[in-house]
């Protein structure tokens, strides 16, 4: 099966160069078009998570170069859309986001699947988006936080563990479900922590002991810290095949008890190939679609861009959008019992939400994104707030984050120091 992908990986990167050469050649006429069209407008740049993680960091480096390759040179806007692992923002490219070229959503491969296991919520057909690219081929992994005490698959599944998620139809949540199912683990979900990062605040304050959405870009780049002082360990990784750089981590397929669990292994694991996906909204104008996906590849390759992700720490193993379309394929061609088997491993069953922590205290210190309490148990905290996740009321009537003042005595509701308050009531 993986000779067979790369192979045809190959010839369809190279139909891919040869069209962007033939484009080039001989359609003079559709590139003025598309840049006269784009001269002086903006794309939206929608990225399902929120700030802080690797979807984050590689969406917002491509949006800072693609513009340079796009004829009309038009601006990225950067647009942070989180919720139900960024299901939210995948409707909302394919259902209401403009279908002129002027929309784009980073989302995950497993919010991208997610019809074809049934997911009633997700309100899109996964083949008919304009898919423009992948930045990196991710290689996933499942990791632990050092004072949980567990070192292998062998331990989650001698006794129970508990992950973190965030929405139940992302791969932080599917991918413990899925080796619950599968390998016989014994792995809690808790679900409702914004995203990635939120996960990895709460692995540290102990409330849950690991995250399955630890792409190794993720752990060579913004997590790069956690990785190599061994707070963060990888006890199982988790794509199309194993990866040398993860020498002694088992791969997931090695607990596969039948070829059936195996291949619905390679369709829940496997999607992970698709780390870093690009999508615009299905029928968008062919000159534009051709044209996005060239400026696409030209980013891949442009010199800055290249210097600015190697300064973020972060791989880069892009595929055309061609290839994107082909390997989405593949996986909705699986047969009719690898899906029922993976579908069936992946029931989401009664969903268990974090709770969130109450304080009650005084503004001490305000930013636009942080907030600094001093609390009535005489302690200083810090919190993440949001303008859009962060629910303030002020006199008991709705506000922003920007009626919050320094000397306000509020009522706060948010997951832990250093995250996100959800809920903040002042009087």
């Amino acid at each position: 099966m993986f000779k067979d992908i790369r192979n045809s990986a190959r010839g369809a990167l190279a139909l891919s160069v040869f069209a962007a050469s033939a484009w080039a050649l001989v359609a003079p006429a559709a590139a003025d078009a598309v840049g006269d069209f784009y001269k002086g407008k903006s794309i939206s740049l929608v990225i399902g998570f929120p700030p802080g993680g690797g979807y984050n960091s590689y969406a917002r480096t491509v949006g800072a170069h693609i513009s340079n390759h796009i004829p009309g040179s038009p601006k990225v806007i950067i647009k942070n859309m989180p919720g139900a692992s960024s299901l939210r923002a995948a409707n909302y490219i394919y259902n209401s986001a403009p279908r002129d070229g002027t929309a784009m959503g980073a989302f995950s491969a497993g919010s991208l699947f997610s019809p074809l296991f049934g997911n009633k919520k997700a309100r899109f057909d996964t083949a008919k988006f304009t898919w423009i690219g992948n930045m990196e081929r991710s290689i996933g992994t499942c990791a632990m936080w050092h004072t949980s005490g567990i070192k292998s698959v062998k331990d989650i599944i001698a006794r129970p563990s508990i992950f973190g998620a965030s929405g139940a139809t992302g791969v932080l949540s599917e991918y413990p479900r899925a080796m619950n199912a599968l390998i016989g683990t014994r792995a809690q979900v808790i679900h409702g922590y914004a995203g990635g990062t939120g996960v990895l605040l709460a692995m540290q304050r102990g409330e849950v002991q690991g995250s399955c959405a630890m792409a190794l870009s993720t752990l060579k780049s913004v997590r790069l810290g956690d990785w190599q002082s061994g707070r963060l360990i990888v006890i199982v990784q988790n794509g199309f095949e194993p990866t040398p750089e993860l020498k002694g981590v088992p791969h997931i397929y090695d607990f596969a008890r039948n070829e059936e669990d195996r291949k619905a292994m390679e369709l829940i694991f496997g999607r992970q190939t698709l780390g870093r996906p690009l999508a615009a909204p299905p029928s968008l104008p062919p000159e534009r679609a051709k044209a996005l996906r060239a400026a696409f590849m030209a980013t891949m390759k442009d010199p800055a861009f290249l210097k600015h992700a190697k300064r973020r720490k972060l791989n880069i193993a892009p595929m055309s959008g061609d290839e994107v379309d082909q390997l989405v394929a593949r996986f909705l061609s699986y047969p009719k019992n690898v899906v029922a088997r993976a579908s069936k491993a992946l029931e989401i069953g009664k969903i268990t939400k974090v709770k969130l922590k109450k304080l009650a205290g005084t503004i001490a210190k305000l930013s636009k994104k942080s907030i600094s309490v001093q609390g009535e148990d005489g302690k200083t905290h810090v919190f993440k707030i949001h303008n859009r996740r962060s629910k303030v009321t002020v006199g008991g009537k709705k506000a922003k984050t920007k009626a919050l003042k320094v000397g306000m005595a509020c009522d706060f509701r948010h997951f832990g120091e250093k995250d996100l308050a959800t809920k903040i009531t002042c009087k």
